[in-house]
């Protein structure tokens, strides 16, 4: 068998060389056995009808076998040369033959270094589809995070809007305006509460000094 891979007879074909030329060889063989075994029942069929006949089954099958193998070596050598003719006359592409599927390349040539250049070009705009791709899946979570506070937000001012209500009910006039009075009343409550606990500060530190 050849050991050339002919990776562009195997593109042309569908399959390599050596594939198609092992598959007839084993046909070619399975063939070969068949007829000898067929010969061989001739053979005891003929033997069994002669009388006073001396030969023995095993010795007919010991002459089958040599003859296989005869024939086999034979085969080997033949089947060698016609091998050797198919992968030259007929199952190679010459050198000079350009597949249609290839011609692209003969209009579009690069040397190694535009190669290596496309290459390079090629994994950088890999890199920014993949920052891209992830900048998106950032901002998509964000998005949801928006949403999320939104709903919150809504639900706030619905409670607000609910107390305004409330307010209403009972009389105490505008919630903005009564949240702000009493956003006020509660700053002055605490500077009340800041000015005496200075004045006491100050009278324990009377009494001590006393």
């Amino acid at each position: 068998m050849s050991v050339d891979p002919m990776a562009y007879e195997a593109q042309f074909f569908g399959f390599t060389p050596q594939t198609c030329m092992l598959r007839v060889y084993i046909a070619f063989q399975d063939y070969l056995f068949e007829m000898m075994l067929v010969v061989e029942g001739v053979m005891l069929k003929k033997l069994d009808g002669i009388r006073g006949c001396k030969i023995s089954p095993s010795q007919i099958r010991k002459c089958t076998e040599k003859f296989l193998l005869f024939m086999k070596e034979h085969f080997d050598k033949l089947f060698s040369k016609m091998e050797e003719v198919l992968l030259q006359l007929v199952l190679n592409i010459p050198k000079n033959v350009l597949l249609p599927e290839d011609r692209v390349q003969e209009q579009y040539r690069y040397s190694k270094e535009e190669f290596q250049a496309l290459q390079d070009e090629l994994q950088q705009l890999q890199q920014q589809c993949r920052a891209e791709a992830a900048a998106e899946q950032a901002l998509r979570a964000e998005l949801e995070e928006q949403k999320a506070v939104k709903a919150e937000l809504e639900k706030i001012l619905q409670c607000f809007d609910e107390l305004e209500n409330i307010c209403r009910e009972h009389g105490a006039g505008n919630f903005k305006e009564s949240f702000a009075l009493l956003t006020q009343s509660s700053k002055r409550l605490q500077d009340v509460l800041k000015e005496v606990e200075e004045k006491s500060k100050n009278m324990e530190q009377h009494d001590e000094l006393m």
